[in-house]
């Protein structure tokens, strides 16, 4: 168990956190939720101790172990894939390495016999002998393959070390788990076994994430971060937002009764107050008018965006063809003799871990490279919007973000595209910012913008979730699901995939699989069920 208690946390003038109380109990799984800035990476920083409230108390059951996904990926570069993993769990890692010293000894004492033989019965009690097979497990679930085990984390891609430092604060059944954001720069596959470790996982979970599906598929609880205040719902991402929306309908019915009495009330009084035969029963009226009060109905501080795609011109039958192209980079084919033909109502996800090769792609349709061999070709009705996945060099100049959109955008009208910048929450003198200065979810509203003022019937998106809130999420979402035209995208969102895709892609070292079908239909498939186990002898040739 543990509990806030009282918790207030003050930045400058403002409280991001007012006397807080809640407890989060074993067996449970809890979503933290709130609007961007409402504090939810704050909030876990302070229950893991590396943020000191202003005000308030973390009270944690004597005795239990807490465990927390680290943020920074470069600390451990010294050290070994493994041992970063075992050091989820610093009391066996420091016992691993006390026994190491004393049996590396020259003149083995009578003490150091005494401590070695205290430190092996605290490390067999810790399950220590076990400790090097747990850790491979949960790196092999994972997704990291069984010879980086024992290189060193500087080695690393940045998307392995992610998975590394997820395993170590999964390592040794922790009491209490923190994890924030662990499913960003995971691979679909790696997001599916950590739900299911989840779902198992029998002690307190809280766990802040960005996407609905992760949320709805492993919380119990939700707690929901506004007005300084946290407030527990039971039930998972969709239940609350339900329920809370249900809230909100209940008390506008309630406050509309409410205005209904009070303006029956005022009538009467109106009628008869100079009626001296019922200036009583008058008085008496206008005495419980006095005693009606408006519920204060808060709306919530989150923003979302308004997304809405409106192509220019209807797209026609022919959309896009693709001819068996090929493209190899730094001596690596990504691409092997790729064809599909894509119609007028499709949305297609590109699903898979080979992202390498699905940028590839969407970077030679949209113009920025060049097959080695094949060609493509897009209808004559077509135009076209590329949403890049890295896009730091379209934000490297010093120009403000209504500089950057003006010449997207067919009326050279200021007021014009600070329309489309309101709908993305770039209000006032937001739109006055250099876009240099952008953060990454910005940088993703302002290529939003873009799209939008460019009226185009084909979306061609890499990855356009990431960076996003949830609320953005789901405005891109519902954006999506409405538009008329043509989408190819790829997103690790499973609810996005899932609710806007009606076709599925997966470029594989075998070739391309293709079919018209929903997300979960293809994660149940037979092609599903037999790359999964051609993976898994792939895994075990490797441990052989």
């Amino acid at each position: 168990m543990i509990q806030a208690s009282n918790i207030t946390l003050r930045l400058g003038k403002r409280a991001l956190f007012e006397d807080v109380n809640i407890k989060f109990t074993e067996g449970n799984c809890y979503g933290l939720i709130g609007a961007n800035g409402a504090g939810k990476s704050t909030f876990l920083k302070i229950l893991n101790g590396q943020l000191e409230p202003t005000k308030g108390d973390i009270i944690i059951t004597p005795g239990q172990r807490l465990s927390f996904l680290q943020q920074d990926h470069f600390k451990y570069d010294e050290y070994n894939v493994l041992d970063t993993v075992i050091m989820g769990n610093k009391r066996l890692y420091d016992i691993m390495k006390e026994k190491d010293i004393i049996y590396a000894k020259e003149d083995f004492t009578e003490e150091d016999g005494i401590r070695a033989s205290e430190l092996e019965g605290e490390f067999a009690s810790m399950d220590g002998w076990e400790a090097e097979s747990n850790a491979a497990t949960l790196l092999n679930g994972l997704g990291i393959d069984t010879e980086l085990h024992y290189k060193k984390m500087s080695e690393l891609k940045g998307g392995e070390k992610v998975k590394v430092l997820l395993a170590q604060a999964l390592f040794g059944n922790p009491d209490i788990l923190l994890l924030d954001e662990p499913t960003n720069h995971l691979d679909l596959e790696a997001i599916r076994w950590l739900e299911e470790f989840l779902i198992n996982f029998e002690n307190t979970v809280i766990v802040v994430s960005h996407d609905r599906y992760f949320l709805n598929k492993v919380c119990t609880h939700i707690a929901d971060i506004d007005y300084a205040k946290i407030q527990l719902y039971a039930g998972n991402y969709d239940f609350w937002y339900e329920s809370s929306q249900l809230m909100v309908r209940q008390m506008k019915e309630a406050n509309k009764k409410k205005e209904e009495k009070i303006k029956e009330l005022q009538e009467f009084i109106q009628r008869f107050s100079a009626n001296a035969s019922k200036s009583k029963q008058a008085t008496s009226r206008k005495k419980a008018l006095e005693k009606i009060e408006l519920d204060d109905i808060r709306p919530s501080s989150r923003k979302y965006p308004y997304i809405d795609f409106r192509p220019s011109r209807e797209i026609g039958n022919e959309v896009l063809t693709v001819e068996n192209i090929s493209k190899t980079i730094d001596g690596v084919k990504v691409l092997d003799n790729i064809s599909f033909i894509v119609g007028r109502e499709d949305k297609i996800a590109f699903v898979g871990p080979n992202t390498t090769a699905t940028t590839t792609l969407f970077k030679i349709l949209a113009g920025e490279l060049e097959p080695d061999e094949g060609n493509y070709k897009w209808g004559i009705t077509t135009n076209v919007s590329y949403f890049p996945k890295d896009s730091t060099k379209l934000f490297s100049g010093d120009e403000t973000i209504v500089d950057f959109l003006m010449p997207f955008s067919p009326e050279k009208d200021v007021t014009y595209v600070r329309g489309f910048m309101g709908r993305m929450l770039f209000a006032g003198e937001e739109g006055a910012k250099k876009v240099n200065v952008l953060s990454g979810g910005e940088r993703v509203r302002v290529l939003l913008s873009k799209m939008m003022i460019a009226g185009a019937n084909v979306l061609l998106l890499d990855e356009p979730t990431n960076h996003l809130d949830m609320e953005s999420i789901t405005s891109l979402n519902n954006g999506l699901i409405k538009f008329p035209g043509v989408a190819l995208f790829t997103s690790p969102d499973h609810q996005f995939i899932q609710t806007t895709a009606n076709r599925i892609m997966e470029i594989t070292p075998s070739g391309l699989i293709d079919k018209i079908t929903t997300y979960d239909e293809y994660l149940d498939s037979d092609e599903m069920a037999r790359k999964r186990q051609v993976m898994q002898y792939d895994k075990e040739d490797d441990e052989d």
